[in-house]
Formats: structure tokens, sequence, C-alpha cells
């Protein structure tokens, strides 16, 4: 047997589980550790990508190595593959690398067949309990073997059921069984084109190729995408003697985290359900019991789960996700992986296994998914507001969300695809939903439990979820539910909260989170180890305040063009872009200047201390000016009002009045004028500076005069002025002596006294390339890596991502979408060569970005590395950019190190 392929439990340990995967990896774990598994083995994922590669066949051979280890599985159960006096049964489980709950297949009770079902009931002395379980390896293979959808077999044993006034399973009689047996075999007839297997031994073959194939299902796919979980990884697939929790009332099935996966508390979290199996739980067919209940069941069992649950989560190091089966009164443990939790438990369970002994600092601040940090700035609803309760169900998962009601995952993407916020409701979700789930808001469920798919997957996505809420009543003919007298009809508003299971009519307003103070804690940790400054992205005095409540370290880009869209200022930037002169133009500035002063006052108060980097006006003039296409509207309408008469005048707040036709045929002229074929390459930036210096003076101006008030009352202001969209090293002198000049001017005697810097944005492939030159005078460089990314790859980013870009990430054209997910391999390349030419023009340059790639994990962990000295983010990134900065540090130590270090490695070479 080649080991590499196939291997019993106890030849694996936790080591191994890029061979064996996570679940596989477990179990050889447990099984070493001597706890009660139920004996089986592994086919390793080195076997999935031989599948793949073997053209979707099984490689040769590998089917008469799981016969043979087969073997000794029947061995250890005295039990016969097949056999019609005591057949051995087996579990067939997908088990990947990288936890993906729900994603790919699992067969259970497989060996079943016409015969062994007879022996089955003989040996068990309940031929219920036998004949209950081939119907289920009937329906199961039908839909994950022969991909028959799951509602031809539900709704036929819905029909059944009703037919027979039975409402749960276990109540069914054995004859009602045997009937829908032959159902389930004719829809597997008729739909598949073929019979039921007879030869177990065929079963198997096709089990386990339909467990390869599920790792490439569509719900598979998407969940790696979102979670960036490699395609090459492949699944293992799981083969287990089965034990049953559905003999009766002394057996069961149940799901066990070791703490609260929502809100990291320390006990015994998780659900079971008697007489049941293990699908019932997560599928959420079946409302389960909470696990303290199992206390006063099975006394001895639950003391047994408790002491397993604390010594597997003490050699784990981690809350454990613990799948268990109780068989007449015997306990045995399925599977435990590193438990899904929210951010707020994530964040609670890493300080408390600090505090615990358990873990160190550096250790717990590793465990942390940055990613999921911003579920931590989940909203709330505000309690003093009066809400309309429709139902509570289970809190599934924290937070609150608003949305519309709809009824199907694929009617849930589209309509978010059309700018729409959403709700999902359903009865249960199950792992076809994902794309559903994804594009939500929120889920509401009214069956299933907190470890059903729908609570496991929303926790993981930080999405609110209320489940199990049998008060809602879903229509199956109609898109709509009831609660109580009221009807929810699709489109109707509805408001989840997540955090206490409540399911509210309309919108509500929802409230901004609070920082707890295990996050605080943690944080502190971060700011500890990290050596990237946090800056965070601010223009306006409300939003620096906030990024300063979460740790920012000052802000890294002001932009000040967003100062101008409001009502007020619009039509004061319109009339300096359209003015004929200098004069003219000089009288919007003076207009202007006031208001810049007191925006730069706002952010110099709110940052005292800290640095503020200000970008001058780097308008996209089409931003600006007014619409074309509404002016000429309004020419045409002129044509026909008598003439004498006033206009009604006010296009796009660009006139006050528009008295005579003359006004609008010269705004039409000016504004034709302006126009640009590439407005995100034309007249912007230091260009609009350098043609028209009048208009960065007063932005200076405005900046140092706010200097002066703010230290005449006590503030401390550190100023930086960023020249936008520098190309050309005389681009950035012109600018600077521009700058330095007003400087001179407006501050005289206490110039002395304000350190300020003149840097620019490196967002053009020639400055990044020209580094050296440009360096001579820059006091900083900031790289703007959303326009360096558009520049460099040439794509329009809104053209992008509306047309192809999707396309490119989902067809593996490109890794990652390079407006997220900084392009270490092309942008980077730029990035790290202006680095390196700065700093060897001027050793004490400052660098750092400012685009969006400032709140991304990888992002972050290359800025460390290439040496950057700050990123900086949206002011609700900040948390997790000192996280990850910390995390960087941590995994890749200094900048100089590892220089060092690949110098050795190059010079011993």
């Amino acid at each position: 047997m080649n080991g590499k392929r196939v291997l019993h439990f106890q030849a694996g340990n936790a080591a191994m589980k890029t061979l064996l995967g996570g679940k596989g990896a477990n179990l050889a774990e447990m099984t070493n550790a001597g706890l009660p598994v139920p004996p089986g083995f592994t086919v390793t994922t080195e076997a999935c990508r031989e599948y793949y590669a073997n053209g979707s066949q099984l490689p040769q051979g590998l089917f008469e190595e799981i016969r043979t280890a087969l073997i000794q599985v029947e061995a250890s159960k005295k039990q016969t593959f097949g056999s019609v006096e005591d057949p051995l049964l087996v579990s067939v489980r997908s088990g990947s690398v990288t936890s993906m709950p729900g994603m790919m297949d699992t067969i259970l009770n497989l060996g079943l067949n016409d015969e062994t079902v007879e022996a089955l009931a003989r040996n068990t002395g309940n031929p219920r309990f036998a004949f209950d379980c081939y119907r289920r390896l009937i329906q199961m293979f039908g839909n994950v073997v022969f991909d028959i959808e799951g509602l031809h077999f539900e709704k036929l044993l819905h029909q059944m059921k009703a037919e027979r006034s039975i409402h749960e399973d276990k109540d069914m009689p054995v004859e009602g069984w045997v009937a829908i047996i032959e159902k389930f075999k004719a829809i597997i007839e008729q739909r598949a084109k073929r019979s039921f297997p007879q030869d177990v031994y065929e079963q198997l073959e096709l089990a386990v190729e339909a467990v390869f194939r599920s790792w490439n299902n569509q719900r598979a796919a998407v969940y790696r995408k979102v979670y960036g979980i490699p395609d090459s990884q492949g699944t293992a697939v799981n083969i287990q003697s089965m034990v049953f929790g559905n003999r009766g009332d002394d057996c069961g099935t149940g799901v066990l985290f070791t703490r609260n996966p929502s809100t990291g508390e320390k006990h015994l979290y998780g659900e079971y359900l008697t007489n049941a199996q293990g699908e019932d739980v997560v599928a959420g067919v079946r409302t389960p019991l909470p696990i303290a209940q199992l206390e006063n069941e099975m006394p001895e069992v639950y003391a047994k789960l408790a002491h397993t649950a604390a010594k597997l989560e003490a050699h784990y190091k981690d809350m454990q996700d613990i799948e268990f089966t109780v068989e007449k009164g015997e306990l045995f443990i399925l599977q435990t992986r590193n438990g899904k939790r929210t951010a707020q438990a994530a964040v609670k369970l890493a300080v408390h296994f600090v505090n615990e002994g358990i873990l160190s600092r550096e250790e717990a601040l590793q465990r942390i998914e940055v990613e999921h940090l911003d579920q931590l700035l989940h909203r709330a609803i505000d309690e003093d507001i009066k809400l309309d309760v429709l139902a509570t169900g289970l809190p599934a998962s924290p937070g609150a969300a608003t949305g519309q009601a709809v009824f199907d995952a694929d009617t849930a993407e589209e309509w978010v695809r059309s700018g729409k916020k959403v709700v999902l409701v359903s009865s249960e979700t199950s792992p076809e939903d994902i794309h559903g789930v994804i594009a939500a808001e929120g889920v509401l469920t009214s069956r299933g439990g907190m470890t059903s798919h729908a609570a496991v997957v929303a926790r993981g996505m930080g999405k609110p979820c209320v489940c199990g809420c049998e008060e809602v009543r879903i229509d199956e003919d109609e898109p709509q539910f009831r609660a109580g007298n009221v009807t929810v009809r699709e489109g109707d508003w509805i408001t989840l909260d997540g955090s206490t299971g409540r399911v509210i009519l309309g919108t509500v307003e929802l409230k901004e989170p609070e920082v707890s103070e295990e996050l605080n804690e943690l944080l502190q940790w971060a700011d500890a180890v990290r050596k990237l400054e946090v800056r965070t992205n601010a223009d306006t005095p409300e939003d620096a305040a906030k990024a300063r409540e979460f740790g920012a370290q000052g802000i890294g880009l002001c932009r000040t063009e967003h100062m101008f869209m409001s009502a007020e200022r619009l039509p004061v930037v319109q009339a300096m872009i359209l003015a004929d002169g200098l004069e003219e133009r000089k009288v919007a500035l003076e207009q202007l200047l006031p208001m810049q002063q007191s925006d730069f006052e706002g952010l110099f108060t709110a940052m005292s201390g800290l640095p503020v980097t200000i970008r001058l006006l780097d308008p996209p003039l089409h931003e600006f000016l007014p619409k074309l296409e509404e002016l000429l509207i309004r020419q045409e309408q002129l044509k026909h009002e008598p003439q004498g008469q006033p206009a009604a005048a006010n296009v796009d707040g660009a006139l006050s009045s528009v008295p005579e036709r003359i006004e609008l045929d010269t705004l039409i002229r000016k504004v034709r004028n302006l126009q640009e074929s590439n407005p995100m390459l034309g007249q912007r930036g230091c260009r609009l500076g350098i043609l028209f210096p009048e208009i960065y003076e007063m932005q200076a101006v405005a900046i140092f005069r706010a200097v002066l008030a703010c230290r005449s009352k006590g503030i401390t202001v550190i100023p930086e002025i960023m020249i936008p969209l520098v190309g050309h090293s005389n681009e950035l002198k012109a600018m600077r002596e521009l700058v330095d000049r007003t400087a001179v001017q407006e501050l005289g005697t206490e110039l002395k006294h304000v350190v300020y810097k003149v840097g620019t944005m490196i967002e053009v492939p020639r400055a990044a390339l020209t580094a050296a030159q440009i360096a001579q005078h820059a006091d900083f460089f900031s790289f703007g890596t959303n326009d360096l990314t558009q520049m460099t790859f040439g794509y329009s980013r809104d053209d992008a991502e509306g047309k192809f870009l999707t396309h490119y990430v989902d067809h593996n054209i490109l890794p990652k979408n390079p407006f997220q997910v900084l392009d270490t391999e092309g942008v980077g390349l730029l990035i790290d060569w202006a680095v390196k030419q700065g700093r060897e023009q001027k050793p004490q340059l400052k660098t750092g970005i400012c685009g969006e790639h400032g709140g991304d994990k990888e992002s972050i962990f290359f800025c460390h590395q290439t040496g950057l000295n700050y990123v900086s983010c949206s002011p609700f990134r900040v948390p997790l950019a000192r996280i990850a900065a910390a995390q960087a540090q941590i995994t890749l130590g200094d900048k100089e190190e590892v220089r060092q270090l690949q110098e050795s490695v190059s010079s011993s070479l």
C-alpha cells in the first residue's frame, strides 16, 4: 500500500494536516491519544490531486488500496463490509486542509443494501432504525453521487409524514420507511437513469469519487474564493466505521464548542438531538436541545464529554468544535477542529488564553484573523427606539442588519447586484445557499440551531443571523412569511438583531459599536510589538476623532477635494474652475480660504500632537463641473420660452439664475472647453497647481493660518503637505518652492517654531522609477496605491471592477483583485524600487501608503517587509491594521534582520 494515499488513523498525527486534511489529522491525533474514535482511515489530499490530474478518474490502484485498508477496520469492529450476517457500515466524509464547514459532501450508512439492511434489523432488534438508516443512505447517495436535488426526496418525505400525521422522523413506523425506500429508489431510477447500487463496493467507489468531485462544487469554490483558500489543496476522504445516534432514546448526536463561539465565554456551548444522526443537527432540519440539558438526560455521558472537551482544548490550545455520537449510552468522538468564532469571541478567547497561561501574547496575536476584525465594529440596535418585534429566534451571530426580505439565494444575489440591501429568509440554509449568504446583510431561518449551517457560515463572515425562529412560518408557494397575524412579503423591510434573536418589522436606526476592554488590551499588545505606524485617511474632524479613538497615529491622507462637494461649497469651486481670468478666480478663492482654514483647524485640533498629511487639491474636473447634459436640456427649454420671461434657473448648482440665454451659452462653452477625454489622466493634481498656482497658494495659506490659530490655543500641530500626481521632479520642485515661499510669508517669525514637511504622493509609475530625483525635493513619499495600481495595470478601476475584473479573478487570470490586495509582483516592485532609490538619496525619507490597501493584511505584510514607515487606512480599519502590523513583525521580524539574513544566505551560496 502506498502510505501517501491511504493511511489508517493510528498512522497519522496532527502535523500531517496538509496530507490528511484537518479532519483526518485530528482523527489520527485523537485516536493516538486514546479517545473513543470509531476506527477508520484517510484517503489523502495527494490522491485527490491525482484524481483531478487523471481527468477526474480514480488513480490506478487507489481503490484496491482502499479495499485493503477496509480489512483492518473490519477486524477492529469484528464485522464484514457487505456481510448478510453482521455488516460493517461506514461513513465517507470530506476533509479539507482548511476548515470549510458544510461546503463539501458526506455519505452515511454506506454498505446497506436490500440484504444487509435485514441483517442490521435482525442484529439490533430494531427494524425501524435499520430501514431509517437505509432510506438515509439512498437519499444522501442520490443527492451526492447522482446529483439529484434533495428537494425531490424531501418533498416526498414531508408528504408521507403529513399523510400519517407524523411530525418527527423517529416516529415513522418501519412499514413507512420500507414504503419510502421504494419511492426513493424510484426517484433515482427516474432521474439518474440507473438503479441504486446493491454492490457495496460499487457504493464505496462511487462515494469516494463523489467526495473528490465535491471539492470543485459551486459552493466550495465560492467559499474558497471568499476565504482565500488555494484551489490546489484538494480534499482528503475519511472512511470511518459508523456509530449510530438513532438506535433509540439512549442514543443521540450533537455538536459541542468548548467555549461560546459567539461571545468567547468559558462554558460548554452546543446542541444535541436524541435518537438522531449527525446530519440532523448541522443540516438544521430539526431544532436541537441545548447541551446543558444532556447533563440531566445522560449524566455519565455528559461528564465524559466535558472531560474530553477539556482535554482536547488543552491539547490544541484553542477552542474546539467537536462532533459526537452516543450509541447505547457509549460516547464516540467523530471530529474535532479549531472552532469558527465571531470576532468578538476571537478577541476574548485570545486574551483569556493568555491570562490562563495557555498562550503567549505573540501566539494570541497570531490567532486573530484580522479580516474578521471588521465584525467588531458591528452596528447594534438602539434600545431607546420603539421596536415592532415580530418574532424571536436563536441569536446565532451577533450584530444588526436591515434589508428587504428575499426568500432564495439567487434572488438575494441578483437584488444586491442591483444595489439593494437584503435579508435572506429561509426555512434552513444549505451549503448551496452560500452565494446568497455572502450577498445578504443578514440571515433568518425558521429551523435549525446555533450550530446549523446558516449559523456557522454567518458567524464566520461576521453577518447577523437569527436561527430556529419557529414563530416565522414561511409560505411554500409564495415568497412571504407570517409571524403572528403579520405577513411579510418579498421586498418588505425587516431588521435582524443577531445578538438577541429578534426579528423586527421595518427599518431601525442602528448604533455604532464600541471597542471592548479585551480588544483594547489586545491592541496594546500589538502596539508593543509592531514597527509600522498606523495612520488614517480622514477628511473631517469627526472621522479624525473616530480614527484617533481607534488608535490612529496621525492622518496619512486628507483629500481636500472631498471638502468641496457640499451644496454650499460646490458653486464656489465651480466658479473658481470656470473663471475667465486670475482676478475672477481670486474672488472665488477668497471665499474658499476661510472655509479651508476652518477645515484644517478642525483636523489639527482632532489630531493634536500627531502628524496630519494634507493632500492639495486633486480634482478630476468632471466631478466638479456642471453636467453638460443638464445644461443642454436647459438650453433647449429656453429656446421655447417667450422672450423677456425670466428663466427658471439653477442648473446643478452652477448658477443662482439664468436670466439671459447668453449666460447659459457662455457656461456651456466653458464646460465644453474644460471637458477631457480621460479626466483621471487630465488636468488634475499638481498639473492644476502649476497652471493655476493661486489655487495651491490659497490652500497653503489656509494651512499655515490654521497652524498659527491652533498654536495660539496650545494645540501641537505637525503639518505635512502632500503634492499629488507628481510624475517629474520639476513638478515637485516648483510646488515645493510655492509652499516654502507661502510659509515664509504667513508664518513670519513663527517659522522657526513650526516644523512642517513637504512630500509627494507616488501614484504615477514614472515617479516611482525616478524616485531618486524626486526625493531631492521631498521630505516623504506616500504611495497612492489605488492610482498606482490603475496606471501600472492600465485599468480604470470603475470599469475593470464593473466589467472584467471579477471574471479575471474567478478564472485565475489574476490571483486577487489588485484594488483590494496589493499586486506585489508589479505595483509592489515599483514601491520597493522607489523606497530604495529615495532613501539612497535621503536616508531619513519617510515612506507610507495611503490607498485602500492600507487596511489589507497581505498588503500590510508587504509594507512591513519593504521597510515603509506607516500605512494609512479608513478609520474603522485602524484596529485591523494595528493587529496585522504586529503579526507582520512576529512573522517576518525586522526589515533589516530580513535583509541581513538574505545577504548571509546569498554569500554562503
